[in-house]
């Protein structure tokens, strides 16, 4: 199986660089501020946002040669996505991340939300020095959705009347919305038509669609080490995904134990079995299968090389994560 390594190798050093640069733009002024951000690039994580960043802009430049301006976006990106996850890990109270302590358990709450603020607002301005108003007004839209797409998570807790597509436009907000932008930041950077640029913007939704149906089946089929947060945390949390809303409309004992919030002993051990015994977890790789399938062919018209073939490759490693 092809791992995230081998997909982002054709940009493996400037991903290295970039991880230095971070480091370097945060800069030394708010101490504690620093530490927190830090500690979180030092976590580590695949780097996969900005990597699809580098990648595509590669394969849109004839000599793959990578300008300061695609470089700076593809650090914007990563820091917008370092900053979301900050934020994510304080409202669900996430005590780990990837193995290593949260920003709020290590310090506090305060410094938790201070550093993932930092780190918005660093976004904002490097964003803003590209002197690019279509460049901005996109990644702009990503930090708007993120914040949309983290208060209807809260709205629909425990709702189990949702429906599939409330829950694929609040995932399209938290998880593809930065995908989709970016790639047609890096698009708009580098003169492309139109068509092109809706083509990198599809390729990025339903990348990012299909990385999170992917991320919720393993909600309920995989392992702590595998998610990098503690399994099945997303519906004890009383968030409803794919699978628990697919197998809401084959067991109306699920909506039972759903409308009490899980608050008898053995209620969520119930619903996961609920689900796990029901077609859900099928219908829902189906899904996921559909998006990467529309995400690889989004981008069949970028000419042969080996960022281009990293890039038709990443969907297939996306549902790879579930074998």
């Amino acid at each position: 199986m092809t791992t995230v390594t081998e997909l982002l190798q054709p940009v493996e050093l400037d991903l290295e660089n970039l991880v230095a640069t971070l480091r370097s733009l945060i800069g030394a002024k708010h101490p504690i501020l620093q530490a927190a951000a830090e500690h979180l690039f030092s976590a580590g994580g695949k780097r996969l946002r900005p990597g699809i960043v580098l990648l595509i802009s590669k394969a849109l430049t004839p000599n793959g040669e990578l300008s300061p301006r695609h470089r700076r976006l593809a650090e914007i990106t990563e820091m917008i996505h370092t900053a979301s996850l900050v934020h994510d890990d304080v409202v669900d109270e996430a005590s780990t991340r990837r193995g290593v302590a949260t920003v709020h358990s290590r310090f506090n709450h305060r410094v938790a939300v201070l550093a993932g603020d930092f780190l918005f607002a660093q976004a904002s301005w490097h964003l803003a020095n590209l002197d690019n108003l279509d460049v901005v007004k996109l990644l702009s839209r990503v930090i708007m959705d993120l914040a949309d797409g983290e208060v209807k998570q809260g709205l629909y807790k425990y709702d189990s009347g949702q429906t599939l597509q409330t829950y694929l436009e609040k995932s399209y907000c938290k998880t593809a919305s930065l995908i989709a932008n970016s790639a047609q930041a890096v698009g708009v950077l580098s003169n492309q038509s139109d068509e092109h640029l809706k083509s990198l913007h599809f390729f990025g939704k339903q990348l990012g669609l299909a990385f999170q149906v992917v991320d919720d089946i393993l909600d309920f089929t995989g392992s702590d080490q595998q998610l990098g947060k503690p399994a099945s945390s997303d519906l004890a949390s009383g968030y409803l995904t794919a699978p628990a809303l697919y197998a809401l409309e084959e067991n109306p004992k699920l909506d039972t134990l759903i409308q009490r919030e899980f608050s008898e002993e053995g209620d969520i051990e119930e619903a996961l079995q609920l689900v796990r015994n029901s077609n859900a977890i099928h219908r829902t790789r189906k899904l996921a299968e559909n998006f990467a399938k529309e995400s690889r062919e989004a981008l069949t018209w970028l000419p042969d090389s080996p960022s281009r073939n990293a890039l038709v490759q990443l969907p297939d490693f996306v549902l790879s994560r579930l074998y």
